[in-house]
């Protein structure tokens, strides 16, 4: 198991990659909050979706979010690092994302 740490980090490396990801694509229209519900530790992050960039990173869970992603702490490093692809993941329901359809498209543009 990850440990709450490995995955803040985790989130951190994601958002260092959207960055690029964001520079090298241009802005993707997609302004909306996210959650990040680690189920094995009991925690959770948030932080906002913006212009394909995610921004404002925190501990603590959004209930409130546009966007919530759950999973094991495990599965979230394997997700970041590419071990693991999301659209599996959700298949195997390893990973569960709430959000409106038109929102997980441009979520599929990110990943």
């Amino acid at each position: 198991m990850a440990s709450v740490d490995e995955c803040r980090q985790a989130l951190q490396d994601l958002a260092a990659r959207l960055d690029r990801n964001a520079e090298a694509q241009g802005r993707i229209d997609l302004d909306r909050t996210l959650a990040c519900r680690i189920t094995d530790l009991g925690t959770a992050f948030h932080g906002r979706l913006e212009g394909g960039r995610l921004v404002d990173l925190a501990d603590g869970d959004d209930p409130k979010a546009k966007i919530a992603l759950s999973t094991g702490s495990d599965d979230l490093v394997a997700l970041v690092n590419g071990r693991l692809d999301v659209m599996s993941a959700v298949a195997s329901r390893r990973v569960s994302i709430k959000a409106n359809p038109f929102d997980l498209m441009k979520l599929r543009k990110l990943l």
